[in-house]
């Protein structure tokens, strides 16, 4: 039926009740779901909300994790977030985090503080000594180097640590 051709353009294999199966090398095959009932349609770009994997077998339009992303470049990193919703470091934010003000025109958060490099790590440290035979903690900081100009905004210096091993023993054994 002219139906069944329509819906099996650039198809290799094609069903009539589910449309393309596999599609010419260079489409992507996009499959979705109306009710229990699934399409396929080969096309040349992937949808809004998709981003296309290319693979040896079959090229496919595979769907953005957040609902709230109309474009994204892999499953969980979103390049174009929908209307109301702001884009900050791959993810769509009906507002925008903490140091961070929305830009109208682009619909994303722009960092408002700068901070500098981070400081050397400090020494290894187990409740307060620098001695003993467990694990400890060392820290580092990233000072803010300049800020917004906006009244209010409070940039926080970054703090982050990790777990270290104790390199010497306490005197008398502790």
């Amino acid at each position: 039926s002219s139906g069944l051709l329509e819906n099996c353009t650039g198809c290799v294999l094609c069903s009539e009740d589910n449309g393309c199966i596999t599609c010419h090398h260079r489409l992507f095959l996009l499959i979705w779901r109306d009710g229990i009932r699934q399409y396929g349609m080969c096309v040349h770009t992937c949808p809004p909300g998709y981003f296309g994997v290319r693979g040896l077998e079959v090229n496919r339009c595979t769907k953005c994790r957040s609902p709230s992303c109309e474009s994204c470049f892999s499953r969980d990193f979103c390049m174009k977030c929908k209307d109301k919703f702001y884009l900050h470091k791959g993810q769509c934010f009906r507002q925008c985090p903490p140091s961070t003000a929305a830009q109208p025109g682009t619909r994303e958060c722009q960092e408002m503080c700068e901070r500098g490099p981070w400081s050397p790590w400090s020494p290894c440290t187990h409740e307060g000594r620098t001695c003993g035979c467990k694990w400890g903690v060392e820290t580092r900081v990233r000072e803010v180097t300049g800020a917004a100009q906006e009244e209010g905004v409070t940039c926080r210096a970054l703090l982050e640590t990790r777990k270290c091993r104790m390199r010497k023993h306490c005197p008398g054994g502790e």
